[in-house]
């Protein structure tokens, strides 16, 4: 089951509430909270395009950027094992510990990306 809907290089996650029988759904990678719901799967596609276009049209008359900011650095906690092999290939390899970090993030993400329809 895919879980993630797109709209404008926009995506949003998915989950239903079985309680409530609506599906809701989030938009991410933005800095401000988009929702919406539905009560069928095309009500919640059409939601999710009125949100996207309703977002859109408030950060137009705010004079705003509708996309997350990223500053490029962000703390990542792994165990102290992993940690010393992965800094111990990457000074074998004559490259710091981000530069790894990067090359192998960007190098999982391109395979994803050629297997899969995400980001």
């Amino acid at each position: 089951m895919n879980d993630v809907l797109t709209y404008k290089s926009y995506y949003a996650s998915i989950q239903f509430s079985a309680d409530d029988e609506v599906f809701h759904g989030k938009v991410i990678g933005l800095n401000d909270l988009v929702t919406f719901e539905g009560t069928s799967v095309t009500a919640l596609k059409k939601a999710f395009r009125e949100a996207v276009e309703d977002y859109l049209e408030t950060c137009k008359q705010l004079g705003k950027d509708p996309e997350k900011s990223y500053k490029g650095s962000f703390n990542v906690r792994i165990p102290s094992e992993l940690h010393r092999k992965a800094a111990r290939y990457a000074s074998l390899q004559n490259m710091t510990l981000n530069d790894f970090v990067r090359s192998v993030i960007d190098s999982f993400l391109s395979r994803k990306l050629k297997s899969e329809t995400i980001l």
